[in-house]
């Protein structure tokens, strides 16, 4: 699928249909969650993405302060990708309740109030230095947002995988696919910004090799983010499925022809995190 203008994208992505409706979630067979064995190593893999899924209204306040977020069409597409994110977390934490993990009322605030100081901090000098920057950095943005999309979308199937469990799988398949919508949006404006100049492409390289972190990490603590890896990547494939399902799909962006940074980095991650998983 190619596109060539944000608007074509734009278009295209609305007119995707919801997957998580209001009769989806409804129709969920809630009341036989409990009647499935669970893991319970999930449990902290689940809690970590309901937070970064709840904390996607921060990341979108944050990039409406830079002139990606200020671009219509860019805009236009986070409105409704923030209701879409939050809807997620809503629904992976009913899936917590109902397996015996009791949150309350005020879950969402105790996320967002758990993020630290120092990551608001640098947050604030990231977008700083992006509107110094200017426009040039969206291809950046963009470039970043598509990594995560599909780094997430890849968890929450190696999470079905692993978990087998028929309730979640129905949740998480729709998750995916509003994930995958997003993906498409991310990696097509990605494709076309670094087309622009050899500066954005550049730049967006630049950035990708030195300062790529792990979806969540910096918002969340580290020791959580590389729980959550090694849990669901360190054995049966899963460093594999990330090289077909990301590592090759980032190197068709240009100027990334043989980037293996995301692939690499989480490879070291799951090595690092080994012995404390098999001990646990």
């Amino acid at each position: 699928m190619t596109f060539e203008t944000k608007q074509e994208i734009l278009d295209w992505y609305e007119n995707q249909p919801r997957a998580l409706t209001d009769d989806f979630i409804r129709n969920i067979p809630w009341n036989s969650v409990k009647d499935h064995a669970f893991d319970r190593k999930f449990i902290p893999v689940l809690l970590y993405m309901r937070d970064v899924e709840t904390l996607t209204d921060m990341y979108y306040r944050e990039l409406r302060r830079t002139p990606t977020g200020r671009d219509p069409v860019i805009s236009k597409f986070m409105e409704r990708w923030g209701i879409e994110e939050v809807t997620h977390g809503e629904v992976l934490n009913r899936f917590l309740n109902e397996i015996g993990v009791e949150t309350d009322d005020m879950w969402q605030t105790q996320v967002r109030r758990s993020v630290s100081t120092g990551y608001n901090v640098n947050a604030y000098i990231i977008t700083m230095l992006t509107n110094l920057i200017g426009s040039k950095f969206t291809a950046t943005h963009m470039t970043f947002g598509a990594i995560h999309e599909m780094t997430t979308a890849q968890s929450y199937r190696q999470l079905m995988d692993l978990a087998d469990h028929p309730v979640l799988t129905t949740i998480l398949k729709g998750i995916i696919r509003e994930e995958s919508a997003h993906t498409q949006f991310y990696w097509s404006v990605a494709r076309l910004e670094l087309r622009k100049n050899d500066i954005a492409k550049k730049l967006a390289r630049f950035v990708i090799e030195n300062f790529y972190y792990p979806v969540g990490q910096g918002s969340k603590p580290r020791a959580q983010t590389e729980y959550t890896i090694a849990t669901l990547f360190g054995e049966g494939g899963g460093l594999d499925s990330l090289e077909t399902t990301i590592t090759q799909r980032v190197q068709q962006l240009p100027g990334f022809g043989d980037v293996t940074k995301i692939t690499d980095t989480i490879g070291r991650i799951c090595r690092e995190n080994a012995p404390q998983l098999n001990s646990a």
